[in-house]
């Protein structure tokens, strides 16, 4: 088993050491300081180095996310390297078996959002870095998790992004009816290890895409602008309400920016009307340019 090589992730601060073997098939580890390391003797190893924040395992790869006290490029061959001579010396990677049996301990909890059809489940672990949204259960490939939540009669959509999981309902139930059963599933399904999100499943729609660095740098400077403005000033807001707020595109000609909203944000015409509203404002002001229109489509 040896590295064969290192991805840059959509998420700058992290970078993926890809091995030629799997390492696990069926869990996801995370570690998010050296004391919690007692199943991973290279995780431990890794937090030596004064740049890791966060060590994850999974599949066929480990992922570190840094400190920004260092750039990728200056540290990741020597990181790689690390990792091949810990391997080559005998290192264990995981020890799987010694907790096998052994649940994970979650904290699951359930939030209202503006939208009344939505409810946003969150948790205290991170379940993906890439934001993913389910319309059928056809759609789940890449989620096992939001698979099984289709099965429940009620469920209308599912949203997965960092730590949580909006569930949109049909108007057949209240929420008052089913929110313990989701939210006690949803806590017991990560606890039991089960996947949330099989990353190298997720489809490579033009929403994912548009998540990756590469197309970012091709895109034109107005644009790039628009993206961080959102990314830092609009973003966590959606987020903390359960949605998600993605750039769709710019028109330069007609001034038109278009965004595209998922989750709980997602056909709810007040979180419309008033992310609209919002973003074009900030746009105006920000870009100095008083013609930008905003156009927020539903995902």
């Amino acid at each position: 088993m040896r590295v064969i090589s290192t991805k840059i992730t959509n998420n700058p601060s992290i970078v993926k050491f890809e091995l030629d073997e799997f390492i696990v098939r069926t869990e996801n580890f995370e570690f998010k300081n050296i004391d919690e390391t007692q199943q991973s003797p290279l995780a431990k190893q890794l937090f030596f180095l004064p740049f890791v924040k966060t060590v994850y395992i999974s599949a066929n790869f480990i992922a570190i996310e840094k400190f920004s006290i260092v750039e990728w490029e200056d540290v990741q061959d020597d990181v790689a390297n690390q990792i091949n001579e810990f391997i080559k010396n005998g290192g264990e990677i995981l020890k799987i078996n010694e907790n096998k049996n052994k649940k994970i301990p979650v904290t699951v909890y359930a939030e209202t959002t503006p939208n009344p059809s939505v409810l946003k489940f969150a948790s205290n672990k991170l379940m993906t870095k890439t934001a993913v949204e389910f319309k059928n259960i056809d759609e789940t490939a890449a989620s096992p998790l939001a698979k099984e939540l289709f099965k429940f009669p009620f469920v209308k959509e599912v949203f997965i992004d960092e730590n949580y999981i909006s569930v949109t309902k049909f108007a057949v139930t209240e929420w008052d009816e089913i929110t313990l059963e989701l939210r006690t599933f949803i806590k017991e399904y990560i606890e039991n290890g089960g996947t949330v999100i099989d990353e190298n499943a997720i489809v490579k729609t033009d929403n994912h895409q548009k998540q990756q660095e590469s197309y970012f740098e091709n895109l034109d400077v107005t644009s790039q602008q628009i993206i961080n403005i959102i990314e830092e000033y609009v973003k966590p807001a959606v987020q903390s309400d359960g949605g998600n707020i993605m750039f769709e595109s710019f028109d330069p000609s007609e001034k038109r920016v278009k965004v595209v909203l998922q989750g709980a944000c997602s056909g709810c015409p007040s979180s419309t009307f008033t992310l609209k509203n919002g973003i074009e404002n900030m746009l105006k002001d920000m870009l100095k340019d008083q013609d930008i229109i905003v156009e927020a489509i539903n995902g």
